[in-house]
Parts: C-alpha cells; sequence; structure tokens
C-alpha cells in the first residue's frame, strides 16, 4: 500500500485514461463549410440555417491545426461545395500541396461539377461523391433532388472521374420513397467503388418537426425496412450500409464556424480557431469505435499511377 491508500496505481490508470480521452485523433473529418444549397431534399439534417461560410486564412488555418493534431482524410460537403468553385478549389489544392493530406473528398448533389473544374482541380482530388437517392427521376423530383436531370448529371460525373482519375462514389439516402427500388442494375452500370446507403436520419433542429426548415418525418423507414433494402443490394462489393445506429456517433462533423457537432447536430463544441482541436473535441461525444466498425476507414488515396481512370478495378476494395 502507498501513501495514496492503496489507490496509487488506479489513479495513474485513471490519469492514462484521461490523457487517452484529451488525444484522441481526429483522423477522419467532415468539414461542412456552407449550408447553403440549390436542393431542397426533404430529409436533409444540415440546412440552410445561417449563410456563414468562414475566409479561406480561416479555413487554412483551421485545417492546418487539424492536420497537426492527425487528421489525415477531409471531406467537404454543405450545402452544396461547388456554389463556391474558387473558394473549393483553393481549399483542395491547400490540403494536397501544404498539408499533403492522404486524402481529399468532396460530397455534392453533382449539379454544380463542370469538367473545367474537375480539370484544373482534379488532382487534388482523391474521391468525388454524388448523393443520388433513386434511378427513378420522378422519385428524385419528389425527394426535392434536383428538377429531373439528376440522373443524367450523376452518369456524366461518373464519366469525368474516369478521365481524371477520380475515385467515384455514390451516396444514397434510403428512406419511405425509395426502400423498395431495385438499384441493383443501374448502380453497377455507373460502377463506383463505394455506394454509400444510409438510413434516413432525424435530427434536432434541422429535419425533425413542421418548424425546423426540414420535417424528415414522411421520409422515415423502420430498422426491418432498411434491412429489405439492404438484403435486396448487398450482394454488390461496393455496397456499404449505415444504419442510424452506426451513424449518430461516427462522424466527425465541423461546422461553418469549424466547430464540431456534437452527437444530436444540434449543439457545438467552441470553434477549433478559438480553443484548440483537443479542446473542441472534449466538448463533443464522437465514438471512434463506431467509426472503425461503419469502415471507416479504408483504401481512400487515388492511386497514382492510373491517370484517366478511376482504378477501382485495380484495387481491392
Amino acid at each position: 500500500m502507498d501513501e495514496s491508500g492503496g489507490k496509487g496505481e488506479s489513479s495513474t490508470v485513471g490519469r492514462k485514461k484521461l490523457q487517452i480521452r484529451r488525444h484522441r485523433i481526429p483522423l477522419s473529418v467532415n468539414y461542412h463549410f456552407s449550408r447553403k444549397c440549390n436542393y431542397e431534399c426533404g430529409f436533409c439534417f444540415h440546412t440552410a440555417k445561417t449563410s456563414h461560410v468562414a475566409s479561406l486564412e480561416e479555413a487554412k488555418r483551421g485545417l492546418t491545426l487539424l492536420k497537426e493534431a492527425g487528421m489525415k482524410k477531409l471531406n467537404f460537403a454543405g450545402g452544396e461545395p461547388f456554389l463556391y468553385p474558387k473558394l473549393l478549389g483553393k481549399m483542395l489544392q491547400f490540403c494536397k500541396e501544404e498539408l499533403k493530406l492522404d486524402s481529399v473528398s468532396i460530397v455534392t448533389n453533382g449539379s454544380h461539377v463542370t469538367e473545367k473544374f474537375l480539370r484544373e482541380h482534379g488532382k487534388y482530388i482523391d474521391i468525388l461523391a454524388v448523393s443520388c437517392d433513386s434511378f427513378n427521376e420522378d422519385t428524385n423530383v419528389f425527394i426535392g433532388r434536383g428538377k429531373g436531370t439528376h440522373i443524367q448529371k450523376t452518369g456524366e460525373i461518373s464519366q469525368l472521374c474516369q478521365q481524371y482519375g477520380i475515385m467515384f462514389k455514390v451516396n444514397t439516402v434510403v428512406n419511405r420513397f425509395n426502400f423498395k427500388e431495385d438499384m441493383n442494375e443501374s448502380i453497377q452500370q455507373l460502377n463506383p467503388f463505394r455506394w454509400k446507403c444510409f438510413q434516413v436520419l432525424v435530427v434536432e433542429g434541422e429535419n425533425n418537426s413542421p418548424s425546423s426548415l426540414r420535417d424528415a418525418s414522411s421520409f422515415l423507414i423502420t430498422d426491418a425496412e432498411f434491412r429489405e433494402f439492404c438484403d435486396k443490394h448487398s450482394h454488390n462489393s461496393f455496397f456499404v450500409p449505415e444504419s442510424n445506429a452506426l451513424m449518430k456517433t461516427s462522424y466527425l462533423i465541423l461546422d461553418e464556424y469549424l466547430r464540431f457537432l456534437d452527437k444530436d447536430s444540434y449543439t457545438t463544441s467552441r470553434s477549433i480557431l478559438d480553443v484548440g482541436v483537443q479542446a473542441a473535441l472534449e466538448e463533443v461525444v464522437w465514438d471512434e469505435e463506431s467509426f472503425v466498425a461503419r469502415g471507416g476507414i479504408y483504401d481512400w488515396t487515388k492511386p497514382k499511377e492510373t491517370p484517366g481512370s478511376c482504378g477501382a478495378e485495380d484495387l481491392d476494395w
């Protein structure tokens, strides 16, 4: 027994646990740098509640802090990132040339993606993910995903990714109006390297009531209905399902003020520009085990040796 009455060992263990907790590594971060969007998806959980966009200098300072804290992958999301092509292009270049991140990706609705942008900035993009919720255009329009040309645009972007050596990905929100749809033939024609299928999620203050900017209540499905969709499509090697249980705490989201969002996406940390990355991480719940469990770590860097190809045929995904 030591001077602390035999508790020295447990106190040391406690300090070690606290130290580990305080030095979590933000390996993969989703930076929602704007809430502005030109689409009106009924289930959107990151709505246009503010018009704020950080300056390029603020963004660079925040991204540098994240890199120093251990970030290896950054995903730009929104809102719609391509509504700010000049800012987006400069941030992409900074992430690759200055920070030398392993992976830089973008999630987009695709409507403002142009060949000119990819020709100029494609070398800085590892993954381009297009959100596409149905291969029935009437369903997309009903959901709020475009005005009737979304499927055609998604196919065009797939081809541009091949042309400019970018890994092409599709994100689908599985909901009341598409969970019975058989998407196998269409998704196989697109042949993304990953097809992420999310169970539609309700977030307090964003899409949970008629008083919020979006109300996702009519889009909700049961866990059994989500499994029905998954069972229909799980034979595809690129299929990656995410239930509500996995989504709620496994994503590390940075908002337009460079604050981490808590698990409810309603409360936030203080800005990393003000308190640093570790202090901000202490103020939110982020489940690293769930991040790993949902396949958050994968081969996310595009092959250098495959200009003009998505490269999916050369890798074991």
